[in-house]
């Protein structure tokens, strides 16, 4: 009888939990919202959010104290190096801001505050997983889980139906767009016998066979697809403006800014690490891609008279110029696409807070015609609300202008002068339904019926005055994130 004894030679990864610290914290803090919802008394649900917002805080320092560290984890699939703590401080900002935009959302809806709360960190979690992940496995555990969170919060006010068939909508496309994440994935491990980035891109340099290639290229062209699909990407686009105007409007805000921000950093790190090799063919893709974002998403925002849709176009079409720094590439285009996507978020969340706060008992003011003589009304909305179009826009002194600047700059510079061409004159196009809602506010009497101006709460007040005083900023003093992006990008592009 043979009695050999075979023992199998499994090399076990060494963890590191210092790059996961921050997703603990924002995990742990989902938890405790639940459990705080459970002993608090109904009268009493306020503090789950403050208890929100210090998670986040302790997150977000904990960020910064790994920032320069360049820390990793189970076998360099985790990642604490600067270019994902730029998104994740980014991540952590804009979850705080949508908790401000949402203290009165719960009880003004009647709705459960604590899994509210809760999904809303358990979403941000998942975000961060796909800003530090380096494997395409861990990539899809982070896009699933802000998925999933994200489908149950766009129906979260039952009661409505436009809000279910956006929870439904929302999640058919999601599940499409994962099975072609997970297909593409198969594929190109297929091709190289990994889902590491840097053993893919290995695989796929000097020495590879044809197969290999074809296989690799097809499935970045289904990942392609499905990165398409979440960011909101034309032809893949046709959720959004649906999904957008039922989705109760402080998670419209939250997803809008967010879930871009997230994937664009799974996007950026898929496409400078694992798919270097096949740069020139996803290239002239993600080139066409951003020529019809931009045209169709300004062309069709341009006809909207519901203000959450024409956001919701307008929200495809900065994609399409965030697209612009991608192709680019360099130290340079990188580095505007990450500067542009802090100034998105700042003016994206400042233009959808401002429709919040307009909310009469949880009914949002969403024709576009009644936004007429706000400034009357109610001047500091007005204001705000005008600094947001305009930055929007690309209007000069404005954060936004300095964005698209950048990212003209770099494209212009690496030899791409046409799409320019094309962005400056969509820019141009979205400047009509941008002043349109200017001109409404400040140049029009207001409607015989229009709804009297509730008054603003100090966390949306808050919130507002923020992203007010980074928008300004950032316009005027561009060099204080400009260089925080550049030096965070240097770890992905010594």
């Amino acid at each position: 009888m043979d009695t050999t004894v075979h023992v199998l030679n499994i090399t076990i990864p060494s963890i590191n939990y210092g790059p996961l610290v921050p997703v603990i914290i924002v995990t742990i803090t989902g938890l405790l919202a639940l459990i705080l919802d459970a002993v608090l008394p109904r009268d009493r649900q306020t503090p789950v959010a403050w208890v929100a917002i210090i998670g986040l805080a302790l997150a977000f320092l904990d960020c910064i104290y790994l920032y320069n560290g360049n820390q990793s984890s189970f076998g360099g699939t985790f990642l604490a190096d600067n270019f994902a703590l730029y998104f994740n401080f980014i991540l952590l900002f804009a979850a705080a801001l949508t908790v401000l935009l949402s203290v009165r959302f719960p009880s003004t809806e009647s709705l459960n505050e604590g899994d509210y709360y809760g999904l809303l960190l358990f979403g941000t979690a998942g975000m961060l997983l796909v800003a530090q992940a380096s494997d395409l496995v861990l990539l899809f555990i982070g896009i699933e889980t802000l998925s999933i969170a994200l489908y149950i919060l766009a129906g979260y006010t039952r009661s409505k139906e436009v809000s279910e068939e956006a929870a439904l909508k929302y999640f058919l496309t999601g599940a499409f767009a994962f099975g072609f994440l997970l297909y593409g994935t198969a594929l190109l491990y297929g091709a190289s016998g990994s889902t590491n980035y840097a053993t893919i891109a290995a695989a796929l340099g000097p020495g590879a066979t044809s197969t290999t290639m074809h296989l690799a290229i097809v499935g970045m062209g289904m990942l392609l697809v499905g990165f398409g699909f979440k960011l909101a990407f034309v032809p893949f686009h046709q959720w959004t403006p649906d999904v957008y105007d039922g989705a109760p409007t402080p998670i419209t805000a939250y997803m809008s800014v967010a879930t871009k921000v997230a994937v664009f950093a799974g996007l950026l790190r898929v496409l400078t690490s694992a798919l270097a090799p096949l740069t020139p063919e996803w290239f002239s893709v993600l080139w066409a891609l951003a020529v019809l974002t931009m045209v169709v998403g300004n062309l069709v925002a341009v006809v909207q008279s519901n203000i959450k849709r024409m956001l919701a176009y307008s929200s495809i079409a900065q994609a399409g110029y965030v697209l612009v720094g991608v192709i680019a590439g360099g130290s340079d285009g990188r580095s505007a696409t990450m500067f542009y996507l802090l100034v998105y978020a700042l003016m994206n969340l400042g233009a959808f807070a401002v429709v919040a706060a307009l909310a009469q008992r949880g009914e949002d003011v969403l024709n576009i015609n009644e936004y007429a003589g706000l400034a009357e009304r109610q001047p500091a909305l007005a204001a705000l609300m005008a600094l947001f179009m305009l930055s929007l826009a690309g209007i000069p002194i404005t954060a936004g202008f300095i964005g698209k600047l950048y990212l003209f700059v770099a494209a212009v510079e690496a030899g791409h002068p046409e799409l320019v061409v094309i962005g400056v004159l969509t820019s141009a196009v979205s400047a009509f339904y941008y002043l349109r809602l200017v001109v409404l506010m400040y140049f029009r009497k207001a409607l015989d019926n229009a709804p009297a101006v509730p008054r603003i709460g100090y966390p949306v007040g808050t919130l507002l005055g923020l992203a007010a005083f980074g928008t300004l900023l950032f316009g005027i003093v561009p060099a204080l994130i400009l260089g925080l992006a550049q030096g965070s990008i240097a770890t992905v592009l010594p």
